[in-house]
């Protein structure tokens, strides 16, 4: 017999005595669902239609149509915040090309790269790495010069005429990982290749990005952009109701359920990723409970146990130059005092002024060999890191001495520690 773990029960073992946890799996078991198909509130569901992105959607199509045509579309960039529909846009416009392709038999080949996994696009040989694989070319993944791994790619892609779609998704995490040099080299593959041709599909939410980046890979470049705006409470409450048809069961959400959860969300940039993950909480809170109904007071306790998922998803998600500045802040913020009694050193957190900030952050991004943006940009970055909840801050004016902008840390204490542990481990700080 194999040594494997064997689940089958012999005659003479005996069956172990129910507990609580049986009774609450029977009931469990036994009780209606809340939801009907939960998956449709999940980050990675596809829905058929996408609500309030018409105009992005022709918008991607238009560009990128010349493909299906064995043409060279311009390469685009697509900037925009968290969770306004950008990868969904473009998952869907491709999608839709890629049938077409498969029914009329047009050579379009999509190599779809998501920069911000690990060991994907931390350095210009990963990256190639990874475009080859998508071309059945498997490579060590050391041991070879970059300029064989080009002259390997140049193989691959000019083995006949087609068009194929580089989409780069996350793409400043690889500009700040593996610097410009990449895209510049990526942008003159088609002077190389006598079949194929090659355009970059670029998206970000980092929306300095190419500000970061040499004049001539620009000029390089020569891509067209779409910006997406952040969803209102409207459009939010439109996309909650129609993924929640199909999400839960008939009858189970109160009808002020949406509105909350939509209202809370809108204060946040109007993030309808956000929006579907607080949706789905409540959900879950309320099978929790044995609950026949998802209630207002549902969505108020998932807000609540969010919170801090929130500030951490939004402190991992933020560009570097972002989190450049959110260090700054915390850094100028924390200050040690002497504790005459006890004789020890105790932190405490005070606020801080843009003046300090910039002068910390400039430090540090020359330190890190990062661009430095100006005063104006970094003020604009506060302005945002507002918007967002992470910061406070107050503009008091000094007379003929002009204004001064004093800016509070707006997180939870609790949180310092793990917030600055990733900043540090996002900036490659020692």
């Amino acid at each position: 017999m194999d040594d494997e773990f064997d689940t089958s029960m012999s005659s003479t073992e005996t069956v172990a005595p129910r507990d609580d946890l049986d009774d609450f799996f029977d009931e469990f078991m036994s009780s209606k669902p809340i939801f009907e198909d939960k998956a449709v509130l999940q980050s990675n569901y596809s829905p058929e239609k996408i609500q309030h992105r018409d105009e992005y959607l022709r918008d991607i199509a238009k560009i990128l149509a010349p493909s299906l045509r064995s043409e060279r579309p311009s390469n685009v960039f697509i900037y925009g915040k968290t969770g306004t529909g950008k990868s969904l846009c473009v998952n869907h416009v491709l999608n839709k090309m890629k049938n077409i392709a498969l029914a009329k038999d047009i050579p379009l080949v999509i190599v779809p790269i998501n920069c911000k996994l690990k060991k994907v696009a931390d350095t210009e040989y990963r990256m190639l790495l990874e475009i080859l694989k998508h071309f059945g070319r498997e490579k060590a993944s050391t041991g070879l010069a970059t300029g064989e791994l080009y002259k390997e790619l140049y193989e691959c892609l000019d083995t006949e005429k087609r068009a194929v779609l580089l989409v780069l998704d996350e793409i400043d995490t690889l500009i700040v990982k593996a610097g410009d040099e990449i895209l510049y080299n990526l942008t003159r593959i088609n002077p190389e290749l006598k079949n194929a041709e090659v355009t970059i599909v670029g998206i970000t939410n980092d929306l300095t990005i190419m500000d970061t980046v040499d004049a001539r890979v620009k000029s390089s470049l020569s891509e067209e952009e779409i910006v997406f705006l952040p969803y209102n409470a409207v459009q939010i409450q439109d996309i909650l109701h129609d993924r929640s048809l199909r999400a839960f069961r008939s009858g189970v959400l109160h009808e002020e359920v949406i509105p909350r959860c939509a209202a809370y969300t809108a204060r946040e940039h109007g993030d309808a990723r956000r929006a579907l993950d607080l949706l789905r909480f409540a959900g879950e809170i309320a099978e929790r409970e044995g609950a026949e109904q998802v209630l207002p007071g549902h969505i108020d306790n998932a807000d609540k146990r969010t919170e801090r998922n929130r500030i951490l998803d939004i402190i991992k998600s933020q560009p570097k130059q972002f989190q450049l500045v959110t260090y700054s802040i915390l850094k100028t913020s924390m200050k040690e005092k002497l504790n005459l009694v006890t004789n020890k050193r105790t932190e405490f957190v005070e606020p801080t002024t843009t003046g300090a900030v910039y002068d910390y952050y400039n430090r540090l991004a020359k330190d890190l060999a990062i661009s430095m943006l100006s005063l104006r940009r970094i003020s604009d970055i506060i302005i945002e890191l507002e918007v967002l909840g992470l910061i406070n801050f107050k503009i008091v004016s000094k007379g003929r001495y002009g204004r001064t902008r004093f800016i509070t840390v707006g997180l939870p204490k609790s949180l310092y520690g793990e917030v600055l542990t990733i900043l540090r481990e996002d900036l490659n700080l020692a």
